[in-house]
């Protein structure tokens, strides 16, 4: 019976330690391609296995746990902190996969799609990315439009100054990295990181004059990977409403003297977490 129970106990040890590494593994993935250690292909594969590890460890787990009931308390308790890693570490890639199941294969989103935004200093910097800076017509267009309605222009009652001004400072609160702002032009460019992979993608901002007011245009589009899993459309989301959380608080911190950056801070936070939604 004690040689028994013994047995149970090392064998939960070996899965809950298997699934701490498949979980490191996973971790590494990323880290890897931020990192230039490999390219992304490899750091999918290693995401793609060690999601195949924690799911053999969650059911080695329900195994152990089944089996220690009878045998071991403490063999209980671990295996249900393995359960539990399993479970932790196989979410983020599983919910991954639902969405990049649930939106369509592409990774550049506009809110133009008859003329869209273009790059012009951010065209040297994609000299090595596989997509191409060039819109793919109307067959992207017609995917973007089944599946993110929702994404279209912004139109404020600022004049065009004043809405490169708050477009130029949503980009910065953004964490993008501007790598061109042309007054004369209307056009704001910049590369937003993810937080995981370091995947980079590259924003078009136009402003352009209407008759009262203006007209905010954005474009995101990924510089690898054929989907994006949703995440140029959230971001064009998310900055469209710090944009107006800005515009909306700035008349009221002008009028007392104080800064909007903390204000904006707590409204933006939740948004900044969803820049590691793509890796």
């Amino acid at each position: 019976m004690m040689m028994q129970r013994k047995y149970v106990i090392y064998f939960t040890i070996v899965i809950v330690i298997s699934g701490l590494c498949c979980a490191l593994a996973a971790m590494v993935a990323g880290i890897g391609n931020r990192f230039g250690w490999w390219d992304f292909h490899t750091g999918i594969r290693f995401l793609k296995w060690a999601a195949y590890g924690e799911a053999a460890m969650i059911a080695g787990s329900l195994i152990s746990l089944a089996v220690a009931v009878f045998k071991s308390k403490s063999a209980i308790l671990m295996s249900l902190i393995g359960t539990i890693i399993g479970l932790t570490a196989l979410a983020i890639p599983a919910s991954m996969w639902m969405i990049a199941h649930r939106v369509p294969p592409i990774h550049d989103i506009t809110t133009d799609t008859e003329n869209t935004p273009k790059f012009v200093a951010i065209v040297k910097l994609r000299k090595d990315a596989s997509n191409p800076v060039e819109y793919g017509g109307q067959q992207v267009a017609k995917l973007q439009r089944m599946a993110y309605p929702d994404i279209g222009p912004l139109i404020i009652d600022d004049s065009p100054a004043r809405a490169f001004e708050l477009a130029f400072e949503t980009a910065q609160k953004m964490g993008w990295e501007i790598a061109n702002a042309d007054t004369d032009n209307g056009l704001i460019e910049a590369t937003a990181t993810t937080f995981w992979f370091g995947f980079k993608d590259d924003v078009a901002i136009r402003i352009t004059a209407q008759e009262h007011g203006s007209r905010i245009d954005v474009r995101s589009v990924s510089r690898v990977g054929i989907s994006d899993i949703g995440t140029n459309a959230k971001r064009i989301r998310t900055f469209v409403k710090l944009l107006k959380k800005i515009q909306s608080w700035r008349p009221f911190a002008d009028m007392i003297g104080i800064s909007l950056r903390i204000p904006v801070l707590v409204y933006s936070l939740p948004d900044m977490f969803l820049r590691s939604n793509r890796m």
